[in-house]
């Protein structure tokens, strides 16, 4: 699709309708932290619990970036990997700002495989450090979070070796972090020897990845409606595979639990409603409002079928009023979400939650990002 300035006295109005928009247009032009985070993740049959708490807490992990650092710009990869004989060996996903997707695809791991008690962890660390987009200059935090409860393979011959694909990590300014679910010792001597050439932390967590504690808050219900009054106003654009892409990622957010969606809907606000907090892209309405593109830039084949058909006047009515409806709902929702993070502050850490994996991985953002 074309990507064009705005270039239109619409275009302009659109771009001053959403809440923060005009502000959020100047922020952006200074210098904004990039924060790079790339999980590798076990994922043979042992780590099942642990994986599906990770889908219910992705979004609190990164709800602690923003609180670090509001205005974050946040990419994240997946690695998922097995062993030789398993379905796979490595299953990258790859550093992307699209955290809708990104949360699809964490949706997709499923815990199988295994066999002998070593994986492919270090070709695992390779497709992390050697095969991500991973960004230079000073103002980039670069970090890996290993998890994982069995150790190397170190007989294969023609794999990689962790000790040099972690020096190269450290070279990058990448830091390398490594969570063991279970007890296994030789694990933790493996473990705590990666953690510690990458110049990260070591964290041990029970092998069911620690109790997924899920707060239920006074807000969420009506943070919930309000965020599905948001997603109505989405007019997807652009191919049919990219439309498609936007109606399918809002379909898989609504059947998450309800304080995951509470979470990401937190996400949303924090970002200012910005296109990668909501579908990743090829929303008309939020990329107009960010000032990506204008109206009449658009192709009618491009357009949703909603507007196909309508004549210039009445399209840029509707999604005038389109943006009306998502500036008043936003305004509900970052009121809303400073209530609900009032309200879990308040509340503290359950039994057990200390040694959970997102509490782990928590603890480490907060005390290597602030």
């Amino acid at each position: 699709m074309r990507m064009l300035p705005p270039k239109s006295a619409l275009a302009l109005f659109l771009l001053l309708a959403l809440p923060g928009a005009a502000t959020a247009e100047v922020a952006n032009q200074a210098p904004q932290q990039k924060i790079q985070v790339a999980f590798v993740l076990d994922t043979t049959g042992s780590m099942v619990d642990l994986i599906e708490g990770a889908k219910q807490k992705i979004w609190s992990i990164t709800n602690t970036i923003l609180d670090v650092n509001p205005r974050a710009e946040i990419s994240m990869a997946l690695i998922g990997y097995r062993d030789r004989g398993d379905a796979y060996v490595i299953r990258p996903h790859h550093m992307t700002s699209d955290m809708q997707g990104l949360y699809s695809d964490l949706r997709r791991f499923t815990a199988d495989g295994g066999g002998d008690t070593p994986e492919s962890v270090n070709e695992a660390l390779e497709a992390a450090v050697r095969g991500q987009d991973w960004a230079e200059g000073s103002d980039t935090r670069r970090i890996i979070f290993l998890v994982g409860d069995a150790p190397p393979h170190m007989d294969y011959r023609d794999g990689p070796r962790y000790a040099e694909v972690i020096a190269e990590a450290r070279r990058k300014g990448i830091i390398v972090n490594t969570i063991q679910a279970g007890d296994d010792p030789e694990t933790r001597e493996y473990w705590q020897e990666m953690a510690r050439l990458g110049g990260g932390q070591y964290h041990p967590i029970p092998q069911d990845g620690g109790q997924v504690v899920q707060i239920q808050t006074p807000y969420d219900d009506q943070i919930i409606k309000i965020q599905s009054r948001i997603d109505a106003t989405i007019l997807p654009y652009g191919s049919a595979a990219e439309q498609t892409a936007v109606r399918d990622k809002v379909s898989e957010r609504a059947t998450a639990s309800a304080s995951a969606r509470a979470d990401n809907s937190s996400y949303y606000a924090k970002k200012g409603g910005r296109r990668e907090a909501v579908t990743g892209g090829s929303d008309l309405v939020a990329d107009i409002a960010n000032g990506d593109i204008a109206l009449d830039a658009v192709p009618e084949a491009e357009l949703s079928e909603t507007l196909k058909g309508m004549s210039a006047a009445e399209r840029a009515a509707h999604v005038e009023a389109q943006l009306q409806t998502r500036k008043q709902a936003e305004a509900e929702m970052v009121a809303l979400v400073a209530k609900r993070d009032a309200y879990l502050a308040e509340r503290q850490a359950q039994p057990g939650q200390a040694d959970s994996f997102d509490a782990s991985v928590k603890r480490l953002l907060k005390d290597q990002l602030g």
